[in-house]
């Protein structure tokens, strides 16, 4: 379903990737972990089209591909039906009743079906997540991207939006790619797990194979962000 080879990208005289391969299956779930700068969010817009590599070539066997980015890319002036109304419409061209239908039905879906009269600024950010989620939805894509879906939530929050990709990733049976710096999520939603290290990346396997690594640098960071969310958890 997407394939990259040798996939290299420079702006201006930094190189940010260097010859990168991957290959994720249909209805495969792929998280891709690494530290920040590593090119994760930067990889992830090249596959859906953003960013043209400098080299090698970028494959993705479906035209309905959608991205949730990290900053949500909502219409604070609209409404949250709205929000699903305009996207149906400009790319689908679903308008009227069945418009209304399949969006009342995705709100439903993602919880927020009650709110559906409310703008972005007068729900929470788990909400606003939610109805990201369903904004990116709403065109029925078979590709899915998802870049940091749980940056900035609490805990229980975060697991609950996570717990939601993967129900509607399963019931939809997409094709999903999430770059998240939260390993706790990429544990729960990815079936295999790559690390973005130094211009390169490379996959690890399985949530299991990856906690069991021997891998230095993938050690070292597991290491970190459990020292980090340690820190967190405890902190006023």
């Amino acid at each position: 379903m997407i394939e990259l080879n040798g996939v290299s990208l420079q702006i201006k005289d930094r190189l940010i990737l260097e010859n990168v391969h991957l290959t994720v299956g249909p209805q495969e779930a792929l998280g891709i972990i690494g530290p920040s700068g590593a090119g994760k969010s930067i990889l992830l817009k090249m596959i859906a089209g953003l960013i043209p590599p400098t080299s090698g070539s970028i494959r993705v066997e479906s035209e309905k591909v959608s991205m949730l980015f990290q900053k949500n890319a909502l219409f604070d002036s609209f409404n949250l039906l709205q929000n699903l109304l305009v996207p149906l419409a400009e790319t689908r061209n679903i308008h009227g009743t069945e418009a209304h239908e399949r969006s009342m039905e995705l709100l439903k879906a993602v919880g927020l079906d009650h709110a559906a009269h409310l703008h972005p600024d007068e729900i929470s950010g788990g909400m606003q997540k939610r109805l990201g989620i369903a904004r990116a939805l709403i065109i029925e894509p078979e590709v899915i991207l998802y870049d940091e879906p749980t940056a900035g939530l609490d805990p229980i929050t975060s697991k609950s939006i996570a717990e939601l990709m993967i129900k509607l990733h399963r019931k939809n049976k997409t094709t999903l790619v999430m770059v998240t710096n939260d390993l706790q999520r990429a544990y729960q939603v990815s079936d295999r797990i790559g690390f973005c290290h130094e211009r390169g990346l490379n996959i690890h396997g399985t949530p299991d194979e990856v906690k069991q690594t021997r891998n230095p640098e993938l050690r070292h960071f597991i290491y970190s962000s459990a020292i980090s969310t340690n820190q967190g958890a405890g902190s006023p």
